[in-house]
């Protein structure tokens, strides 16, 4: 039976980081499930059907894009790690303050349903200050992202955010 891991997110949008990530999760696993989050509790600047596009857009060329699924997720992340049927979230740590929340998310999860791990995976050095959040307020301040997200999210970035 193929290991298979779900990497949840809101992706908003996707990194070089978050691609850094899902590279090494594809070293432990025999395929990777990109999970876009519908969170409702969050005001995403881009739709969910936005941020599936530019992340399948950003892997088409990536030359293990066939172990890797993008999906959209709604409800608990733990039933939809059971309906795959996956028993591993893949979750990234860039620094000790991401770990605290991070943390008590595992727990929770690990409280709805014990059959199903949390594998915390470091970022890689140079994507370590990256954030989507600090992205997006680059790009709002006139700033550069390039080298820093896929180019076709940074164009749709920049297509949504600069200033005219």
């Amino acid at each position: 039976m193929p290991s298979i891991a779900v990497y949840p997110g809101s992706f908003d949008p996707i990194t070089n980081g978050h691609i850094d990530l899902l590279e090494r999760a594809l070293k432990m696993f025999d395929q990777v499930i990109i999970a876009v989050a519908v969170n409702v509790g969050k005001e995403p600047m881009f739709s969910a059907e936005e941020r599936f596009e530019m992340i399948k857009e950003s892997l088409a060329d990536h030359p293990q894009r066939e172990r890797v699924k993008v999906d959209l997720l709604q409800g608990l992340l733990v039933d939809y790690v059971k309906s795959i049927p996956a028993r591993t979230i893949v979750r990234g740590l860039r620094a000790v303050s991401d770990f605290e929340y991070e943390f008590q998310m595992a727990l929770m999860n690990r409280k709805l349903n014990p059959e199903i791990e949390t594998a915390f995976i470091m970022t890689g050095m140079r994507w370590i200050y990256i954030s989507s959040r600090i992205i997006k307020e680059v790009v709002c301040a006139g700033g550069n992202v390039a080298g820093l997200v896929p180019d076709g999210v940074a164009k749709k970035l920049m297509e949504r955010l600069s200033h005219p």
